[in-house]
């Protein structure tokens, strides 16, 4: 898990006792057996912020024999949005309740627990080891964090209503004082992520970085992940790497769909098969419009699902019959989705299976011909995965624009928007919510 860390050189009491701190998050998963800490902070002992494993938000000042920890008593559980997180410190204030505010998205949380002393000093922004998140943390994307040190600033300083939709957004922050140990992380540089944009230079080391891991999944452009949520009992396996990475396990054999379903437009995604384990039956890459009803519920057991296997096998209606190459691991598959004539193709390392054209519209040549999905039960198609197998151990890489893996040849939809190993093909989109709002 990367990680960022910092040690300030510079004591400045009144920042250990008052300060703001705003953090944009999004659930690589949902709260399970680890915690993410937005921010952490240790030396005789710690201060932190966290999400506990039951999905509440923990604030904590531990220095033995005092605890002062408070909780949410909300619970924050959604894999699929992006969540702008507010905390206030200010212990100087006589009023106890008043020393500790925590806010989602501009509205301030019920808290409960025990409020510190007047005047408490915690170890954040002390000269003491900070992390962002604690090394060893599960997996949580983060966007926009800024630590405005001695400073009380309402969440409408980092955030505002969207005048249309009524949803939380971001806004260009201005006229903030971060103090000395104060910063802001914007991860403009994918090759310096720790740096600090607040004009103190108080520059963060990226620790255990791994391949990719700044993307362009933000609070302003959500893109879709392989969702958590959905069908986990029938179809048991690992998701893991923000949420874009399965593993399967030999229990049964069902699918995952991702966050984010479509009824009109034309979307492109890609999938990477990482490892293979043989078995009786292949891995399925495909569509679904179709709650899974059981551990034997595979991917294409449907009329209204679909999967290309690494057979090389069109398989829907619970039937396969031949329809290109065959795949293996090292293999990307890319799926183009046309829902404005009901076509469906998949290519091979850039290659269009069954001589399929994505751009010939009604014509559909080479493509599968899907059902109307106003006629489905779930109204959305959503790409899905899963294998047909008991074996287990299958490993792949879900790539909606936000890739885990490298890519050598980077290529964008017609907006700009994503970054896929093979060309986009023209008029189709990555799935994610701006273009969800333009073309969806």
């Amino acid at each position: 898990m990367t990680y960022l860390s910092r040690t300030p050189s510079t004591l400045v009491a009144a920042e250990r006792r008052k300060f703001t701190y705003s953090c944009w998050f999004k659930f690589g998963n949902i709260p399970g057996s680890a915690e993410q800490h937005f921010i952490y902070a240790s030396g005789s002992s710690n201060t932190y912020v966290r999400i506990n494993t039951n999905g509440t938000i923990r604030f904590r000042l531990y220095d033995a024999p005092q605890d002062f920890q408070l909780d949410t008593t909300a619970v924050y559980r959604d894999p699929t949005s992006w969540y702008h997180f507010v905390l206030q410190l200010n212990t100087p204030d006589s009023t106890s309740t008043e020393r500790v505010k925590m806010y989602i998205n501009g509205e301030q949380l019920t808290i409960s627990g025990t409020y510190p002393t007047q005047d408490y000093s915690g170890w954040i922004n002390n000269t003491s080891n900070q992390e962002i998140p604690a090394n060893g943390d599960g997996s949580c994307y983060m966007a926009e964090i800024h630590m405005c040190a001695n400073q009380t600033y309402a969440p409408t300083t980092f955030g505002q209503t969207d005048s249309t939709t009524g949803e939380w957004k971001p806004k260009n922050v201005s006229g903030v004082s971060y103090g000395t140990n104060g910063f802001y992380l914007k991860f403009a540089n994918s090759g310096a992520m720790g740096t600090d944009s607040s004009g103190n230079t108080n520059t963060w080391t990226v620790n255990s970085a791994g391949t990719n891991d700044q993307v362009t999944d933000t609070p302003s452009n959500n893109f879709a992940t392989i969702n958590p949520l959905d069908n986990p009992t029938y179809a048991q396996g690992t998701i893991t790497k923000g949420s874009l990475k399965f593993t399967t396990v030999a229990v049964g054999y069902s699918y995952r769909a991702a966050t984010i379903g479509v009824n009109t437009g034309k979307w492109y995604w890609e999938v990477k098969a990482i490892s293979f384990v043989s078995g009786t039956d292949p891995f399925m890459i495909g569509i679904t419009s179709t709650q899974s009803t059981g551990q034997s519920y595979e991917l294409g057991a449907s009329a209204n699902d679909w999967a290309y296997t690494e057979d090389g096998n069109k398989y829907t209606s619970g039937s396969g019959t031949a329809y290109g190459s065959t795949y293996t691991s090292g293999d990307i598959i890319g799926v183009a989705m046309d829902l404005d004539n009901n076509k469906l193709y998949f290519s091979k390392n850039g290659v269009w299976q069954n001589s399929g054209v994505p751009t010939s519209g009604s014509t559909g040549t080479g493509a599968l011909t899907i059902v109307d999905v106003a006629t489905t039960g779930l109204g959305n198609y959503f790409p899905a995965i899963g294998d047909w197998d008991n074996a287990g151990g299958s490993v792949f890489e879900m790539n909606f624009g936000n890739p885990t893996y490298s890519i050598s040849t980077p290529q964008s939809d017609d907006a700009g928007y994503g970054i896929f190993e093979y060309d986009v093909p023209a008029g189709y989109y990555a799935l994610c919510t701006k273009n969800l709002n333009t073309y969806g």
